[in-house]
């Protein structure tokens, strides 16, 4: 792979040049790409989140913006659907369907607060209020102590009218700052919900969510055929990631899932919080 043709498939930004400059081939900044694909579609196979958490910041320090957002985007939408094969008898049915039909409502409300909102504020309160969760559960959970076997850590029970509010405020997340997996999370987490369900569940839910906005994408944005071929080349390695990942996420104890889970959690609201204090510093 030459340095040209790297340029045209992956859209490299300048950052990524100089770095590939220093790495002296295009080479090494293909070896970043899909060991960045590959070490997300692990932890989004044991987890059922984090693939854009990871993957997004690497992704657009060596790429331009829209291209690689373009790829996790069609990374993520495949992944989904090839990790959940093996989890679909776990899928509680009613429960994505109303987090779905909630994300359907939300979603109109949040881009309609993204046209008013200050993103730099908005991406900000919502890393902080993200973090902030983790951090809560996470002393909530030490104070509470060791679960009793067979009894799960609960904050209040589920229902259906919850279901539909973790969704809409999912979808309004989705349009403000681009992350719909945060709020399900920290819900299926506050309920107790079985680490299988919770993975399969956002996984599912993932799939839909990503399918749609790809296809919202390729019907009103466009996606330039070097990003469907970059995708194409990184897809294997996300797949292998996913294979690997897949049986150390069933092994998982429910107290280890959790804690991972709070962990994405906490990474994915610093840098939410991280990316608004450098926008604010360059704006």
């Amino acid at each position: 792979m030459n340095a040209g043709f790297a340029s045209w498939l992956f859209g490299m930004s300048p950052v990524a040049g100089a770095l590939g400059g220093m790495l002296g081939t295009a080479i090494g900044i293909f070896i970043v790409l899909a060991a960045t694909t590959f070490g997300s579609a692990l932890l989004y196979a044991i987890s059922g989140f984090g693939f854009a958490v990871l993957a997004a910041p690497l992704f657009l320090l060596f790429l331009d913006p829209a291209r690689a957002i373009q790829l996790v985007i069609i990374i993520s939408t495949a992944l989904s659907i090839v990790v959940l094969r093996g989890l679909l008898p776990t899928i509680a049915p009613w429960l994505l369907l109303r987090l779905a039909l909630g994300s359907l409502v939300g979603l109109p409300l949040g881009l309609v607060a993204f046209r008013y909102a200050d993103p730099i504020l908005v991406r900000a309160a919502a890393g902080a209020m993200i973090f902030g969760f983790a951090v809560l559960m996470t002393v909530s959970r030490r104070r509470s102590g060791q679960p009793v076997p067979g009894k799960q850590w609960t904050v209040f029970a589920m229902s259906p009218s919850l279901d539909l509010a973790a969704g809409a405020v999912s979808g309004v997340a989705s349009a403000l700052v681009g992350q719909p997996g945060p709020p399900v999370l920290i819900y299926l987490l506050l309920v107790g919900a079985a680490a299988k369900t919770v993975r399969a569940t956002l996984l599912a839910f993932f799939a839909l969510s990503y399918g749609v906005t790809l296809a919202s994408h390729a019907a009103t944005i466009g996606i330039p055929a070097p990003t469907w071929l970059a995708a194409g080349i990184l897809i294997p390695f996300a797949f292998l990631g996913g294979i690997a990942g897949r049986p150390i996420g069933d092994r998982l104890g429910a107290e280890a899932f959790a804690m991972v889970a709070i962990a994405l959690l906490a990474v994915a609201g610093a840098y939410t919080l991280g990316a608004a204090a450098v926008a604010f510093a360059i704006a």
